[in-house]
């Protein structure tokens, strides 16, 4: 096999990464495609029975009057209602109004929305318990109550960046009859649906930090818009519920003086526009809708009843029910709204609906009427189901039926889906023609809902087809990824050794695997086979805790049977030397191993065991002055620690001094955030805090971007010997010559202060924008890793892949230490939208981004300081040699290591989606986590490039000066920029 130069592995990381993405975007294309649905809208074709269909005939478009009188001539049921009031209150969950489990809510809900109460006691509303379908963003779940259709998993994504929904749905067919429709709120349906709104007043809906003005902006038009005649829909969308639950969660203080505001929304609609109703030829209809409820912590996204819990209330001007539990007491699906609106005004079914009508709100209508409600709903059902069943043919289905006492022939129905829709349909067709005339007694009710409900369960859960071919090639390249990249690290990692062996001669090193290397790899493995079940996924938090404390453990054991018990070759000061070395290996990993069971209590992460005690609610429930105490003792004790690391170089200390000087400023900014704007139940807002925030941001950018620039221009090429004796960090077993040793103390000088810049100022933005609970988890995890980093640089104690493996494996443990999990719940969005004034979806992201993965990258970026720790030993030019090679064993392993260990469990994961995709749990549980391994992935892929451009930078830099100091060097320089 030819040698491993610099450019060539370079290369084949490339390649292999790029190969990977090919792979991951061909799965995702593969497994989460756009979901087939019908073209075109529904028309007067959907009033007549799918087996007396003409095809292919065009029928001239009508005027909407025209149409409209159309529509209730065939429809054979009179609208119920003339005008529409669509109340959406986002993030309200239904037990907030209805109760749970058959119990009432508490007082204090009851109390803060007491008009909706006594609505719901007096029988004038019925409420529903909604059931959302995941994922619980607010766009698609607007889609599913217009349309009746349930999206795409990947909708989440959309979400952030909404396009004109251009599937059948309600408004477009209130539109089509002549309907004039005001919007005012959330900006999400002007995106939906542009062009159909008479009038609108849009507001942001992800600008999370406003919880006043963005209601208020909607509450401001409401009176004009009730006393007004020009309209036939008005939408409402209230934001600021929702934007509470993302600042302080559901118990916030916030929260019940926000229901007392709907209520009075409520409360002002019903009293001016459904009470004194008198002309009966314009009745108006209030519905009062949630997208989705909320967790504790007040986010959404995930499958979870607190999140999939959405309220339906329909209020107008005749009783619904006779007592109050008759009111509360209901479910539905969300995808239900959208029948029963249509039905109720008169308008055809969208094409795509998977929904139910709700019967209760149809009992003012006669038998007749109601009847032909339910045959319109299980006519567009079938439709849907001949599509999604292209071998599907109920027209001349004959069921090998019996008779029943009344020998109307109604079948049992078994065998094949086919044969069981068919005669479903077929039972409830024939009674309800049997109840026509009058053969029968009982109704078809029961007959049409056996229908609707089989129908509406199959066509929601339906797993969609997948091209096999597409999800074949994307695991086939993720493989063939893994397979470059091991390749990589192999060939690497026995040079390394080789190399070694040359430079010492080390009668002490043992052959073969030691246990905590079995075990490293070991964890890995561990991981893959956990991934196939479920459980295992929603508390991952609990392998990656006991993994890593189990992995420092083991060297902790090493240590302890390192320690010299007298030798006759050995001195007594080198056996104190020896001894003295062992004790500070064990110092810092006792500092890792508390710090690493400080953070396992801080969250309860997961999902089954969130309601246990840990850390963070003690504070919480001690109060906001003690969280803002350990805040701002977090900010120092950061600030402290790398103003000490910083002072470790003994060279050139004019520029230290000033660099420290420099270092200072953002982080005293930073803590006068903390003092004057944060605290543990709001999101920092206004102006002043805004300013601050974005005052910050410039600073940090520019100061990083100048530590990395600067830093090896100024570092000195020659250094004395006595400057060099100074660090203590500096020292290594094998001789070196006076230029390779000056070049290497100058190399390192740079790479340990570019190192320090990028830790200490990614804490910092930790410190601003992580909610401050987890303050003190971001220093903590800082412990750790340089605790980690410590103990590696003291000696030749393992290999190095061990090394940056522990380090990477305490990223991922800290990832669950600040509270995430596998659900798409606690992704924290109200911190990102700290030092924004407006809605932004590609910064509100990107900060988005990086409060969720801060551990990650924290560890990623600290392989930049791991390498100016690591002994000089393992930089040695060889004889020959360019500094290509320097440039390969510096950044090789701490950028090839995360890179694969990433891919296997990217690959590993993907091949158990790829299995689990029928799995019941596939959409809520899996797919979810799939979505954080990508953005893993992603997190790897920025982590390693910024180490690798920041290595070849430095080297690039030293060489030029000292091509221009050494002119011998001249070929060496050409060499790496060759390489």
């Amino acid at each position: 096999m030819p040698p491993l130069t610099c450019s060539r592995l370079t290369t084949c990381s490339i390649a292999a990464v790029i190969v990977q993405m090919v792979g991951v975007s061909l799965f995702m294309l593969g497994f989460f495609p756009v979901k087939p649905t019908l073209s075109g809208v529904s028309g007067p074709e959907s009033f007549r029975p799918p087996d007396h269909e003409i095809h292919n005939l065009t029928t001239p478009p009508h005027p909407p009057p025209h149409l409209k009188s159309l529509y209730q001539e065939l429809s054979e049921i009179p609208p119920s209602f003339d005008r529409l009031i669509l109340m959406v209150i986002d993030g309200l969950p239904a037990e907030f109004v209805l109760g749970k489990d058959g119990q009432p809510p508490s007082k204090a809900l009851m109390d803060a929305m007491s008009y909706t109460q006594s609505l719901l006691k007096n029988g004038m509303a019925i409420g529903y318990h909604a059931k959302a379908a995941p994922p619980t963003v607010t766009m698609p779940r607007l889609k599913a109550m217009v349309s009746g259709a349930i999206g795409g998993f990947l909708d989440v994504a959309f979400n952030f960046n909404t396009q004109a929904l251009l599937d059948d749905n309600l408004l477009g067919q209130f539109f089509s009859i002549g309907w004039k429709m005001v919007m005012l709120g959330d900006e999400t349906w002007l995106k939906l649906f542009p062009g159909l709104f008479t009038r609108h007043d849009g507001v942001s809906s992800f600008y999370v930090k406003d919880t006043v003005q963005v209601d208020q902006n909607v509450s401001r038009h409401l009176g004009y818009e009730l006393n007004r005649d020009d309209w036939d829909l008005l939408i409402l969308h209230y934001l600021g519920l929702d934007h509470v639950g993302h600042i302080g969660g559901r118990n916030s203080v916030l929260m019940t003086p926000k229901l007392m505001e709907m209520d009075e929304v409520v409360k002002m609609i019903h009293l001016n526009t459904i009470v004194p109703q008198d002309d009966i030829k314009r009745q108006t209809l209030l519905v009062v809708v949630s997208d989705h409820g909320m967790t504790d912590n007040g986010n959404h996204g995930g499958s979870s009843y607190e999140e999939t819990d959405s309220l339906v209330l329909f209020i107008g001007p005749t009783k619904y029910a006779s007592d109050y539990a008759s009111a509360t007491h209901n479910t539905a699906y969300q995808v239900d709204i959208a029948p029963t609106l249509a039905l109720l005004f008169g308008v055809p079914i969208p094409k795509n609906n998977v929904g139910v009508l709700i019967a209760e709100i149809f009992t003012s209508l006669t038998d007749d009427q109601q009847l032909r409600a339910l045959e319109l709903n299980s006519w567009q059902l079938l439709r849907l189901l001949e599509a999604q069943l292209p071998g599907l043919s109920c027209r001349s289905f004959n069921s090998d039926g019996f008779s029943d006492d009344q020998g109307l022939g109604i079948s049992k129905c078994s065998g094949s889906m086919d044969e069981m829709f068919c005669c479903l349909y077929r039972n409830a067709k024939l009674l309800h023609s049997s109840w026509k005339l009058k053969t029968v007694s009982s109704s078809p009710v029961a007959a049409y809902h056996d229908f609707l409900k089989a129908a509406s369960e199959w066509l929601s859960h339906r797993a969609t087809d997948k091209p096999v071919n597409l999800l074949a090639y994307g695991v086939a390249a993720m493989i063939l990824s893994c397979v470059i990249l091991f390749t990589l690290i192999f060939c690497l990692c026995k040079e390394v050794d080789l190399r070694e062996k040359q430079l010492f001669s080390d009668k002490n090193r043992t052959q073969g695997w030691h246990l905590h290397e079995t075990f490293t790899l070991g964890v890995t493995l561990f991981l893959v086979i956990s991934m196939g079940s479920s459980s295992m996924v929603e508390e991952e938090q609990y392998i990656w805790h006991f993994m890593t404390s189990t992995l420092y453990l083991l060297l902790f054991r090493n240590i302890i049977q390192s320690f010299p018990a007298g030798t006759l070759q050995s001195s007594v000061s080198a056996i104190k030397g020896q001894n003295k070395k062992c004790y500070f290996q064990m110092c810092s990993l006792f500092m890792l191993l508390v710090s690493g069971r400080i953070l396992r209590g801080w969250h309860q992460g997961g999902v089954n065991w969130t309601n246990l005690p840990d850390i963070s609610k003690w504070l919480e429930q001690a109060g906001s002055d003690y969280i803002k105490l350990i805040h701002l003792g977090s900010g120092l004790l950061l600030m402290s620690l790398s103003l000490f690391g910083i002072s470790l170089l003994k060279s050139k200390r004019n520029f230290i001094l000033v660099v420290q000087l420099a270092f200072s400023i953002p982080g005293l900014l930073v803590l006068q955030h903390i003092m004057k704007y944060q605290d543990s139940t709001s999101t920092a807002s206004g102006y002043g805090a805004t300013l601050l925030a974005q005052t910050i941001y410039v600073i940090l950018g520019i100061m990083t971007t100048g530590t990395v620039i600067a830093s090896p221009w100024f570092m000195p090429v020659w250094i004395s010997e006595t400057c060099s004796s100074c660090n203590f960090y500096f020292s290594t077993s094998v001789s070196i010559d006076g230029q390779n040793k000056s070049l290497l103390i100058g190399l390192r000088n740079s790479v340990y202060l570019i190192g320090w810049a990028y830790l200490y100022f990614w804490c910092l933005l930790q410190m601003l924008l992580q909610q401050p609970i987890n303050s003190m988890p971001i220093l903590l995890l800082l412990m750790q890793i340089l605790a980690s980093m410590l103990y590696s640089s003291n000696g030749r104690t393992h290999k190095q892949w061990v090394e940056v493996a522990a380090i990477y494996y305490l990223g991922m443990a800290g990832h669950f230490s600040l509270g995430n999990s596998n659900t798409l719940a606690t992704i924290d969005v109200a911190g990102a939208y700290i030092g924004l004034s407006s809605h932004s979806t590609l910064l509100s992201g990107i900060l988005m981004f990086i409060i969720t993965y801060a551990s990650p990258m924290l560890a990623l970026l600290s392989m930049v300081m791991y390498i100016s720790l690591k002994d000089p030993s393992y930089f040695v030019i060889p004889q020959n040699a360019d500094y290509g090679y320097l440039l390969k064993m510096m950044i090789g392993c701490p950028c090839l290591v995360p890179l694969c260990l990433n891919s296997v469990l990217l690959t590993a994961y993907t091949i158990v989606l790829l299995l689990m995709r029928n799995h019941l749990f596939v959409w809520s549980v899996f797919s979810p986590k799939y979505l954080y391994v990508c953005a893993t992935t992603v997190c790897v892929y920025v982590g390693v490039f910024v180490v690798a451009v920041t290595g070849f930078y430095t080297c690039l830099v030293f060489s030029m000066r000292r091509k221009r100091q050494d002119p011998f060097s001249n070929e060496m320089g050409k060499s790496l920029i060759g390489e």
